[in-house]
Parts: C-alpha cells; structure tokens; sequence
C-alpha cells in the first residue's frame, strides 16, 4: 500500500473511533437523563397523591387513611409510567418546554387520573373509599408539579444562558404587537445583540397590555415619543401582512427620530414560524414603496400556458427573467428562452437548472432584428404563446445617436417577431410595453408606441393569432433603473442626481408587473391594450432623500444634486394619451385602454421605411412624429442631437 494511503486509512480509522465514541458518550447522556426526567415524574405522582390527601384533610390526616395512600402509589406508579410513556413526554427538550410538551403532559395526567377512577371504583379498605375530592386534587396538583417542574427548569436554564445578557443589547422598539410582533419578542429575548424596551401598534384595544413582559405603549404616531424615552435608537417593523402605507408612515418617523429601522420577512414566513434573528434586515426602499400583494386567477392563467410551449423574447431582462420563472409555475410543456446577450441568457439557464430543472428548457441565442433566425425558432419549436419583452428601453441613451437603433430594436424586431408568431399561428403574442409611449417625448417611448401599432394593425388583419399589448411604468431593481443607480452613488458617497425638483415616476415591483402580464394576456381576446393600475406617482427627490436617511446618512452627509431634465425626459409619465379613455376588466389592477384605430395601409408603409439605411437622429424624430401623432419631442432635443452627433461622427 502507498504511504500516502496508509495515512488516509488510519486517519479515517481515527476519525471513525472517535466518531463512535462520541456517539455512545452521547447515547448514554440522553439514557441518563431520560432516566432523571422519568424518575421526577413518579416522584410527581408520590406528591400529587399525597398532596392531594393532606390537602383534604386540612393537614390533620386521620391514621386509617395511610393504608389507602399506600396501596394507592402502588396501583398509580406503574399506570403512571405506562401513561408517560405513551405519552411521548420523554421525546422533548426541556429547555424548550412548549405547548406540545403541556399537552404531553395532560395526556399522561388524563391516563393517571383514569386509574385514580379505577381505584376509587374497585379499592375498599376498613371500609374507608379514597375521598371523592382526590378526583380534582390529585390530577391538578400533579399537572402543575409536572408542568411547572418542566417551565421551572426552562426559565431557570434560560437564565442561566441568556440573563446577563439581555441587559446588553441594544434598547429596539418593535412596530406591531400581533403575530410577527409576538414571535419577533420572544426570539429577542435570547439575544444578546438586542433588548425590547417597548412595542407600538394602532390597535388601541393592544394599548397598556404587556407581550412577553414588554409594554405596548401607543400607535405608530407616538413611536417619536417612544424612542426617546425609552433612549432607543433603533425599530424593528413586525407588521407583515401590513398595508404599505402603514409601513411608510412608520419608517418616516423613526427615521425623522434619527433612528436606524428594520424589518421582518413576510407574512408567509411569519405564518411558518421563520421569524428569526438571522432574517431581519435593514428596511430598504422596496419595503417602502412596496405594493398590496397581487391575485391572479391562475386558473385560466394555466390553461393558457399549460401544456404548450412558451416562447419569450429579451429572456435574460429585467421583466423577461421574471415572466419566464412565473410561467414555470403553470407547467409549460417547454420554455423557449430568447436572449441577445449570451451571459443573461446563461445565467437564467443556470438558474432553472437548480431550481427547476423538471422543465423542458430550450435556451437560444438570437437577435429580433434577424428574420433568419426567427423563422428558424418558430418552424423548430412552433411556440403556441409568444412574450415579446426584447427592447431598448433607456430613454437618454436612445435619445442621442442611437435613435435609429431604438427603432429597429423596438420596432423592426416587434414586426418581425409578430409576424413569425402569425405565420406560424401561435394562439397569443404579448407585447410587454411601457408608459413612455403615452404621449411619448422621447424616441424610446415613441418606438415603443409605433411597435403597439404594429400590433393593433396585425390584430385588425385578422388570423389565428391574438395580439394584446400591456403597458406598466418603471420597475422597482431593474437594471439601468433609478434605484440602483441612487444606491451605486450613496455608496460612493454621494453627491445623488435627480434631474428635477419636481419629476414623478410610477413604480411597480418586478413580480407584480409579470404576473400582472400573465393576467392580461389569459384574459385578453386580441388587439387591447392593457393598463396596469400603478397607484400614486412618486417623487423621484423624495426617494432619493429616503434612500439616503436609510442608509444611515443624512442629507448634509450626502448631498443631493438636480442635474436638470435629460433628453427626451418627461417631469412625469401617463398611463393614458390625450385622446384615450378606458374600460373596466374583471382585474382590479388592469384596465384596457381604447384609443384612435391604426389607419388602413399602416404596416405597407412602415415596411420600406425600416428597410432604409441608417438614419440621423432628426431624420428619425421627424418620420416618428409622422408615424405616430402624439409624439412630440422635448424642445432641447435637437441642440443635444447636434452636438451629440457630432461627437460621435454622425451627421
């Protein structure tokens, strides 16, 4: 045998020893104290019974009654045992002695007093029957020395461990005195880092009452107050089924009051006892302009995406990745994953390889622009639902000399991609577009209202294919969007750039904005164009002054700086143009919009049009707004295009 393997065997032969010993050292600390617990519960028995005598007798126990008492531990022991083996009581930790272990211990109590009963009913001696009170003593006393023995030796070894120090942590008040507040108390109590002082919640019928020894002192209005008496510096949220606005509200006060806030997980986790030390984190933006949760009806979500295949172009986006692991859910028989950039495309294989790997996943590279390519796809897989979601979406970058790029991409690659799921009759084609095409000032939003004319004028040709269109704001952690951006530059150290004092966005979190889709496209009958209920815009400068207080700064530590509008930027968006108006779906949260009608000769027009060479950025601006009539582009455009274009070489 080689040296080195001789090594390794003797080292696993060590290893496998101790091992061994280690686990019959740990066999007999179990048997041993299983031994103890066991033995204090008979000794249980010995004084119940005898309590319970003494007890009835005012102390003065009358000498004929000892011969009853003694064949009485002798019938009680040994159905005693039985009873707490049957039980499972031996199977829990007493240091974390629960509701579970009470009714372990009820259950052998209940066993116990069934042989009190018997004995009642069949033992006679000198005429003396035991006492008929015994039937309530005896079962109470020896429930409070086995139930309380057991709470006794929990308090006192959590004392021992955790008691010196409590006092140590930091002083935290806790927002929310209901479940998630409950759990979130009693799992600080054992730590070291944090100590409750006090918990705060609107409920008023909660106001003066303790949770877990700590005083519910008011509403969330008073969480001023209550932080600087109780000389705390920090909040923890315990509110997960919350509305959002609640948690806004509480995040500014404790914020104004100089406080660092955080949260819990969410509701599910709370409901599954997951609240633990380890899952709070630092509250972050999302929390705060967070959304109510969305309903789907996954029913006829299902029977639009079950057993077919699905196929989603920009795959690897924002928006794309999400919609492609929400359809997963609905058990496609394949997922067509279309993607230009090769690392986005890779990385959400990846990523359905551990989390779903049961899916037939087909991953594809490819560009919209590439007719070749497409007729390739759709004559190989034949998908019988189409998500087009590849777009150029970042409005400066498209504004200055790449304005006829954003039209190809946007456009051309809509067409295109439309017309292959036509011709090869695919059931649905969704066209994922954005609030920057109501009344569009900027090339982005105009190519993307010129691609949902595109497919309102397929739709009104008619055929097997249904067209749908759904048009959202800004999403919440998307890449290139504002938030990102806003935490990039507060961990440089600032300055923050907002562009205006007064610029309003929509925003909406990645889930929601796919679900809302797929909701659309199952409950859509072909050319809508559906309107997602985004809520109240928010102010881009208040966001950024959020971000920064939550980060722990303040705005004299980092400063924010207004840059002034971008090219092609809007103070704010719009969800409808001028001249539409909308109706009603069944979906609280979506609404169709009902604008002009694209006219006759639409599509033979733009055909030759994005068939041209490359176009200057003007050029460009000038054939939208013929294109498109609600465009009207931002008065400091072509000053921006002119040197722009000249600093990139393009006339």
């Amino acid at each position: 045998m080689h040296s080195r393997d001789r090594i390794r065997s003797g080292y696993n032969a060590r290893f496998d020893r101790d091992t061994a010993h280690r686990g019959s050292k740990a066999k007999v600390t179990k048997s041993f104290l299983s031994i103890l617990v066991f033995l204090f519960d008979l000794s249980a028995v010995v004084f119940a019974w005898l309590g319970g005598f003494v007890l009835r007798f005012n102390l003065d126990m009358p000498e004929n009654y000892l011969p009853v008492m003694g064949w009485g531990l002798v019938f009680l022991l040994p159905a005693h045992a039985v009873a707490c083996r049957l039980a499972g009581l031996y199977r829990g930790i007493w240091m974390f002695a629960s509701l579970p272990d009470l009714k372990r211990v009820l259950s052998a109590v209940g066993f116990s007093t069934a042989a009190v009963v018997a004995f009642f009913a069949f033992f006679r001696y000198g005429q003396r029957a035991v006492p008929r009170s015994l039937l309530v003593l005896y079962p109470m006393l020896l429930t409070v020395y086995m139930g309380g023995g057991r709470a006794a030796y929990r308090m006192w070894k959590e004392h021992r461990l955790y008691g010196g120090l409590i006092a140590q942590g930091k002083p935290v008040v806790i927002v929310g005195a209901g479940r998630g507040g409950a759990m979130l108390a009693r799992e600080l109590e054992r730590s070291a880092d944090w100590r409750v002082v006090a918990l705060v919640d609107d409920d008023r019928s909660k106001w003066g009452r303790e949770l877990s020894g700590n005083p519910v002192i008011g509403g969330i209005e008073s969480l001023p107050e209550v932080l600087a008496s109780e000389k705390a510096s920090h909040v923890i949220l315990a509110m997960p089924s919350a509305a959002a606005e609640a948690c806004r509200r509480a995040t500014d006060l404790a914020v104004e009051a100089g406080a660092h806030v955080f949260t819990v997980p969410g509701l599910e986790d709370v409901m599954g006892g997951r609240v633990a030390i380890s899952s709070i984190r630092p509250v972050e933006i999302e929390d705060l302009l967070g959304r109510e949760p969305v309903w789907i009806d996954t029913r006829h979500v299902a029977a639009m995406v079950a057993g077919k295949t699905v196929l989603v172009t920009g795959a690897g986006g924002s928006i794309g990745s999400e919609l492609c692991r929400q359809l997963a859910r609905f058990k496609p028989t394949r997922l067509v994953l279309f993607e230009q950039s090769e690392f986005a495309l890779y990385t959400l294989e990846q990523w359905f390889s551990v989390h779903v790997s049961e899916l037939a996943l087909i991953a594809l590279a490819g560009d919209v622009k590439d007719p070749e390519r497409l007729n390739e796809v759709f004559a190989a897989f034949r998908p019988q639902v189409v998500f087009h979601a590849a777009a150029y979406k970042h409005v400066p970058l498209m504004e200055v000399a790449n304005a006829w790029q954003a039209v190809r991409n946007n456009v051309l690659g809509t067409l295109l991609v439309a017309e292959c799921a036509s011709r090869f009759e695919a059931e649905r084609f969704v066209l994922i577009s954005t609030d920057k095409a109501v009344n569009p000032t900027n090339v982005m939003g105009a190519t993307k209202r010129l691609a949902e004319m595109v497919c309102e004028a397929l739709h009104q040709q008619g055929g097997v294919t249904q067209f749908e269109m759904v048009r959202f704001g800004n999403v919440l952690g998307s890449t290139g969007s504002v938030i990102p951006k806003f935490q990039e530059q507060i961990a440089r150290g600032g300055p923050v750039t907002v562009t205006h004092k007064e610029i309003t966005r929509y925003f909406m979190s990645i889930p929601e904005s796919a679900q809302l889709v797929l909701q659309a496209a199952a409950m859509g009958q072909g050319g809508e164009i559906f309107v997602l209920d985004m809520g109240a815009p928010v102010r881009i400068a208040d966001l950024a002054r959020k971000m920064i207080h939550l980060s722990g700064y303040s705005e004299s530590e980092i400063r924010i700086e207004f840059t002034g509008l971008r090219p092609g930027e809007k103070l704010y968006e719009e969800l409808l143009a001028d001249a539409e108006h909308t109706r009603q779906t069944p979906h609280p949260k979506l609404r169709i919009a009902q604008g002009r009608a694209v006219e006759d000769g639409f599509l033979e027009a733009l055909r030759p049009w994005l068939a041209q060479p490359c176009r200057s950025d003007a050029e460009v601006r000038a054939a939208l707004m013929r294109r498109v009539p609600e465009y009207s582009p931002a008065s400091n455009d072509d000053r921006t295009d002119t040197a722009a274009g000249a600093a990139h070489g393009i006339r």
